[in-house]
């Protein structure tokens, strides 16, 4: 079945599914976006066990969905990975810390013994909820805004120096950190950061049954989505109205073109639907999560967070599709990567495409646990009945 495709075929195959893994990766950072309110909502103990419990049922599966991520890109786009976990190292070393951290404080927050205390560990979980939200978003934007590399596949052969032979160089001593400096990478990522608490908001006002908290809630809503809905903005006007990289499909030659994102939006009208559908939907649940006051406001998880994987997605095809490079290089335009010029090969790729036919049951069984896990509203006479305490 997948022998009979081309190469190009498989390569905006894999994109597709790839941009997908990417916008469940940050509608699940709602997790770390729930981690960073742990002091706004909770008052006392109680109340902030109560709310590192709830997180603590997911967090492993942003861990996983970030694991798989990075897996996935890694195997269909080879020097992606090669020119930027190898270049902008310091970033993404980083978000790894961050999430190292993370799981480190679920383990050892209530563990008896624990020397560090456990403000220590409720403190690490705060960090990681900043850090890791606003890098990741800040490290998407480079594949609109680009950064500072060289691609030459030729060192390969280069033997007579006597040096590593190295396709990609970094230019700049930050090596990926210089891309939190670009006002627009920044506006992004505190969108990002800003819709995680949005979502985690969304999802305890689902999931809690405690009075108190659910009226800090409601109020935090709006001092949260007001400013996502402006970062988010900011982005979305610049990225319409910006010049974009664009590669011509018979040369493969990069150069820069005015409203290319605009022009890919009107190219691919079935990805304009679902950024509209997306946007759509993530506002709609946070107007009626805001101003319905009957159960209805408790929904707005699921409204939002459909909205969420619909929008990301469709910025990442965006990003990749209508032969547009998706990690583009401001140092040398023609080093720029995109879904021809950095994938594997068409046998590893129809390989990998047979093996992504497991990846609806793979969510079908992330689905039912999910359920499992959410039978009932947690409150604080559940957790004393519970044998495990995050």
């Amino acid at each position: 079945m997948f022998e009979s495709l081309s190469l190009l075929s498989l390569q905006q195959y894999w994109w597709l599914i790839v941009s997908l893994l990417g916008a469940l990766l940050v509608f699940l950072m709602f997790v770390q976006g729930g981690q960073t309110l742990i002091y706004s909502l909770g008052k006392n103990e109680e109340e902030r066990t109560l709310l590192v419990n709830l997180l603590g049922r997911k967090w492993e599966l942003t861990f996983t969905t970030l694991v798989t991520f990075g897996g996935a890109f890694f195997a269909s786009f080879p020097l992606f990975y090669s020119t930027s976990f190898g270049g902008a190292y310091w970033v993404w070393m980083a978000i790894l810390i961050a999430f190292v951290i993370q799981a480190v404080s679920y383990e050892y927050r209530k563990k008896p013994g624990n020397f560090l205390g456990q403000k220590t560990f409720e403190i690490f979980l705060v960090l990681n909820g900043f850090l890791g939200t606003l890098l990741l978003g800040t490290a998407v934007a480079t594949f609109f805004t680009g950064s500072a590399f060289s691609v030459n596949k030729m060192n390969l052969l280069d033997l007579t120096s006597g040096n590593m032979p190295i396709i990609s160089e970094w230019k700049g001593p930050a090596h990926g950190l210089e891309a939190a400096l670009n006002p627009v990478n920044l506006s992004l990522g505190l969108a990002v950061f800003f819709l995680a608490r949005v979502l985690a908001i969304l999802y305890f006002m689902n999931r809690i049954n405690h009075a108190t908290i659910m009226e800090r809630l409601k109020k935090q809503l709006l001092h949260n989505a007001i400013p996502f809905l402006v970062f988010f903005l900011v982005f979305a006007g610049w990225l319409l109205l910006s010049n974009g990289f664009a590669v011509d499909p018979k040369t493969g030659i990069v150069s820069m073109e005015p409203y290319k994102y605009l022009h890919n939006l009107l190219a691919l009208p079935v990805v304009a639907i679902v950024f509209v559908l997306g946007v759509a939907a993530v506002l709609l649940g946070i107007i009626r999560s805001a101003f319905c006051f009957e159960k209805c406001h408790t929904r707005g998880i699921w409204l939002s967070g459909t909205g969420t994987v619909l929008t990301v997605w469709a910025l990442l095809l965006l990003a990749g599709y209508n032969h547009t490079a998706y990690y583009p290089s401001t140092y040398d335009l023609q080093s720029s990567l995109s879904i021809e010029n950095s994938s594997s090969s068409h046998y590893t790729l129809t390989a990998m495409s047979y093996v992504s036919l497991l990846v609806p049951f793979v969510l079908a069984y992330i689905w039912y646990v999910w359920r499992a896990m959410d039978k009932k509203k947690i409150s604080t006479e559940e957790l004393q009945s519970e044998s495990h305490i995050y």
